[in-house]
């Protein structure tokens, strides 16, 4: 008998399609995905956790978009059992509108949003140019979760909506390579401006 992830969902028939994320994503059979840091000891081990822990983690601190201090996680900050609830809110949403294993949907969620290209300034001769570089595989998954947990915070911040059913939308959306995805949009807006500066 195999551990399921909540108890709930397998991990183990799941299959990453995209090569770069490969090693990036881990899908390690396990029930509660909450280790308290135990395998982050150097800088990227980070990729030993639960993807699954990892967006958890990313939903304790959104943290705020760009230079605006005004969106914050606000009473999330630091309270992993009421971000455990909500992921496994999201995921139960996920698994009654599409019928299908939250997890998989997550993870073709990640591959579809992860950013391959972005831009980054260069300085020459005194003059700034903004230059077109490759996005690390451990940076496309940081980046992609981050702006998943960013877009449905947005969504939910002084509306009626959860943030619980935000999440899910967003991951939803993201599966289905819709551009109302917070990730989705960015991803195409920051691969637009990287073409156009190479």
């Amino acid at each position: 008998m195999s551990l399921k992830l909540f108890g709930k969902w397998d991990t183990s028939g799941i299959e990453i399609k995209d090569p770069g994320l490969h090693g990036y994503i881990n899908l390690k059979p396990l029930i509660v995905p909450k280790t308290s840091g135990r395998n982050v000891k150097k800088q990227f081990w980070k990729n030993k956790n639960s993807i699954i822990e990892r967006l958890i983690n990313k939903m304790m601190v959104a943290g705020h978009k760009g230079k605006k201090h005004k969106l914050t996680s606000g009473r999330n900050s630091g309270q992993a059992y009421e971000c455990y609830n909500i992921v496994k809110e999201a995921l139960g949403i996920i698994e009654k509108k599409l019928n299908k294993n939250p997890i998989e949907v997550f993870v073709k969620a990640i591959e579809n949003a992860a950013p391959r290209e972005e831009i980054t300034t260069i300085e020459y001769g005194g003059a700034k140019y903004p230059a077109a570089v490759d996005c690390s595989p451990q940076r496309r998954v940081d980046l992609t979760l981050r702006l998943m947990t960013q877009g449905a915070y947005h969504k939910s911040f002084n509306s009626k909506t959860k943030v619980s059913h935000a999440l899910a939308d967003e991951i939803m959306n993201a599966y289905q390579g819709d551009q109302t995805s917070n990730a989705i949009a960015k991803k195409i807006e920051v691969e637009r401006q990287a073409e156009s500066s190479r």
